[in-house]
């Protein structure tokens, strides 16, 4: 493309460079000459407030050029209000820049502020499926999931078999155990989660245990789920012993059992030698690495029996 100062039709606008301090900058950042261009004249109309569809056309070239810029985004927000642009459009035009651009925020707001403006998810489901296959850790694409989710009152449209389906694929993915737990107790609307599906996301759990007792995250997530419902973690002592055998110590399979473990122990009354046997094994043996942690937790245990 040639220059905006060849362009007869940018011929009206005067571009107002960059100030860096006075002509001898003390550090001026090396921008090349075609952003250095595009951003003086978007400087320029944008003093002068113009919204028009060459403002688009230059908002997109920087765009381009510098995803990141999150004032480029916010006028072109404006323009498009201002000229009740085809929002449709521009989501066609959002949807492959941000394929190309996997990591960055301004573009998941913006696609926010478009749909929202739209009032409807339609397509938009299917656009993140198409997402997640390039990055299913994505923490922006996730949370405009849960926004979509929220917006849109989508808790019951397939969602969970989505989620249920990546959990297969890889069970350690915690961005999807965290929308797993979104879905099923994220609700603010009233409604009630029944006891059956208190039961059944606990069993869930158990099973995923199962398959990667040293994987984190469904020990995370069965430890969410008793607090939801206000169940003593005691609940879960003889499946956490079934991968930590304390008497048995070369048994043992999940670090995460033993601190769920030491938690038990150091609320049962007479137990305490029982939670300091368990935090050594994690301090000298399964989690040396948090040492200190766990003789943190250790040291707690008088003041915990105390106070009960």
């Amino acid at each position: 493309m040639t220059s905006y100062a060849s362009d007869p039709a940018w011929a009206d606008i005067e571009p107002l460079p960059q100030d860096d301090g006075g002509p001898h900058p003390l550090a001026a950042i090396a921008y090349k000459d075609e952003y250095s261009e595009a951003m003086s004249y978007l400087r320029a109309v944008m003093a002068k407030n113009e919204m028009s569809e060459r403002v688009l056309g230059l908002t997109e070239r920087i765009i381009g050029m510098n995803p990141a810029h999150y004032t480029v985004w916010l006028y072109r927000s404006r323009v498009l209000a201002a000229l009740s642009y085809d929002l449709r459009t521009e989501l066609a035009w959002l949807n492959p820049t941000a394929l190309k651009h996997l990591k960055n925020y301004q573009i998941w707001h913006h696609r926010q502020t478009i749909v929202d403006a739209l009032d409807s998810a339609d397509g938009e489901q299917a656009f993140i499926a198409g997402m997640m296959e390039q990055d299913a850790k994505n923490y922006h694409v996730w949370s405009y999931r849960q926004w979509l989710v929220k917006r849109f009152a989508l808790w019951d449209a397939g969602e969970l078999e989505i989620v249920e389906a990546m959990l297969q694929h890889d069970v350690r993915n915690n961005s999807a155990w965290n929308h797993r737990y979104f879905l099923v107790f994220g609700r603010d609307d009233g409604v009630v989660v029944e006891q059956k599906t208190i039961d059944r996301e606990i069993e869930y759990a158990k099973e995923t245990i199962r398959k990667a007792p040293q994987n984190q995250a469904p020990w995370n997530y069965v430890r969410g789920v008793l607090r939801y419902a206000k169940l003593s973690p005691a609940s879960l002592k003889e499946f956490a012993a079934g991968f930590a055998p304390v008497e048995r110590p070369e048994d043992i399979k999940s670090s995460h059992a033993l601190d769920l473990l030491a938690e038990i122990y150091a609320q049962e009354q007479g137990k305490s030698e029982e939670a300091v046997r368990v935090l050594d094994l994690l301090a000298e043996k399964y989690d040396p690495i948090r040492a200190n942690y766990w003789n943190f937790r250790k040291s707690q245990l008088g003041s915990a029996s105390a106070a009960a």
